[in-house]
């Protein structure tokens, strides 16, 4: 078992290659009052990070993962973008001046396993923003972990790279504990094998809006990509949360 996003980060980009990420960019943007400086909280490859900046945001990229901040820092750099990459924890965002934004896209909030890693991002990205400056994140809905990916196993076979995910949904915790076993091609025919354990929570719409409360924040939610309200099936859920 390795390391989430060791050697995974090498394989993200070709496995996600059908997310509409400029489409995603623009919609995060549409939130977003021009220019204005943006931290990018768990920002994997840099696939949203490059493509605000190139909307005019002045980005920072945070992530917990130096295999895919290493990443996201060659992409921007072949773009010709200056963007700083920043290693850590977003539970602890620190950043040397406050910021107009925080976002945070595809997932990383389910990573965070409890309601208290769940308050502490939001309160260090209160620390980290201007007043009136906005935090936007999405989940993947509690629906989309119980009843999508619940307890089943899915198999794909890319170009150079196959993978077995296999997924328990344990409703008590609500976490979904994922296994992925990749199975990457090699230099004379022969396949690596590796696998990585990956866990999010299936957090209820009512307690984040709650703790976004609690840390000073006013928040509205949307059924994602759209300024419409939730759905009981909407599989992915958008927040909107501006700080008081």
């Amino acid at each position: 078992m390795r390391e989430a996003y060791g050697q995974f980060a090498a394989l993200y980009d070709p496995l996600m290659r059908e997310v509409d990420y400029d489409g995603w960019a623009v919609y995060l943007a549409s939130f977003l009052p021009a220019g204005i400086a943006v931290a990018d909280c768990a920002c994997g490859t840099g696939e949203i990070t490059v493509r605000l900046a190139r909307l005019g945001f002045r980005m920072t990229g945070v992530d917990i993962s130096p295999a895919m901040l290493e990443v996201a820092a060659a992409k921007a750099r072949k773009a010709g973008l200056s963007i700083p990459f920043i290693q850590q924890d977003m539970q602890r965002l620190a950043l040397h001046k406050p910021c107009g934004a925080v976002v945070c896209a595809c997932d990383g909030v389910n990573y965070l396993d409890s309601r208290g890693a769940v308050q502490r991002f939001f309160q260090a990205a209160h620390r980290a923003l201007m007043p009136g400056g906005l935090l936007l994140f999405d989940i993947s809905s509690a629906y989309k972990l119980a009843q999508v990916l619940g307890c089943n196993t899915f198999a794909e076979e890319e170009e150079g790279c196959a993978y077995i995910w296999h997924n328990i949904y344990d409703e008590k915790s609500r976490l979904l504990e994922m296994e992925l076993t990749f199975f990457q091609k090699e230099e004379g025919g022969l396949y690596l094998r590796f696998t990585e354990r990956h866990i999010q929570r299936a957090h209820k719409q009512e307690e984040l809006l709650e703790g976004l409360t609690q840390a000073g924040f006013a928040a509205e939610v949307y059924d994602a990509f759209t300024r419409e309200p939730p759905q009981a099936e909407s599989e992915r859920l958008q927040f909107a949360a501006r700080r008081l």
